[in-house]
């Protein structure tokens, strides 16, 4: 009974694990830079460059993932007459770290389930190496429909998106605002775009790595 809850203990985090890390490795400067960098990326029409981009967008990234309170983006100085970032849009960004933060709370608890239930199959290889096929097949259902809808109805998929997470009417931003030029739409495509791919690529990575390590066992029990 306890192997069985275990096994399903796996199928349930690794998608959690999956999904949440690759948000995780999307969430780092280097992934501003690839973006803001990249042929095609939409230009600012209000002046920000590139490099105005490379300077200021990390911040909101070091504010989601430290103890930084909302003063590290209200004292940000771009040189010019009244604020960098209007309240609404620090508002915003609170509401944004309290999410952020959530999820990886439960990234660490699902972390810690998985890690206990590897522990409790560690001596049933083939209960273990099932569970995790499983798990990176539930993974692969989940994402491929995700990664469908963001494609074939982005703005729909978006809108859905921020009204879950989000009081009504606290997320429609000007295309002046700063936060809309930081971040425009592409740039959240691309990043779901990216978690997509690393979340699939991880799912089969994981399944593909199983499925060699049955063969394995199933070939070394022949020569016995």
């Amino acid at each position: 009974m306890l192997k069985r809850l275990a096994g399903i203990l796996i199928v349930l985090c690794v998608p959690i694990l999956l999904i949440l890390g690759s948000v995780r490795l999307v969430m780092t400067p280097l992934f501003l830079q690839t973006e803001y960098t990249r042929p095609g990326f939409p230009q600012d029409v209000y002046g920000f460059t590139t490099q105005d981009r490379l300077n200021y967008g990390p911040a909101a990234i070091e504010y989601m993932l430290t103890d930084a309170d909302i003063t590290l983006l209200r004292d940000l100085d771009f040189g010019r007459t009244g604020a960098f970032y209007t309240e609404r849009e620090l508002e915003h960004m609170v509401d944004v770290k309290k999410v952020t933060q959530a999820a990886f709370s439960v990234l660490t608890v699902a972390l810690a389930i998985f890690a206990a239930a590897l522990v409790i199959l560690r001596r049933d290889g083939k209960a273990l190496r099932g569970a995790l096929m499983q798990g990176a097949i539930f993974t692969l259902a989940a994402i491929v429909a995700v990664v469908f809808a963001a494609v074939v109805a982005w703005d729909f998929f978006f809108t859905l998106f921020h009204q879950v997470f989000f009081s009504e009417g606290t997320w429609i931003f000007l295309y002046s605002d700063t936060l809309i030029r930081l971040y425009p739409e592409q740039f959240w495509f691309d990043a779901a775009l990216t978690i997509g791919v690393l979340t699939v690529g991880g799912a089969l990575v994981l399944f593909a790595g199983m499925v060699w390590l049955g063969r394995g066992v199933a070939r070394r029990a022949e020569t016995v």
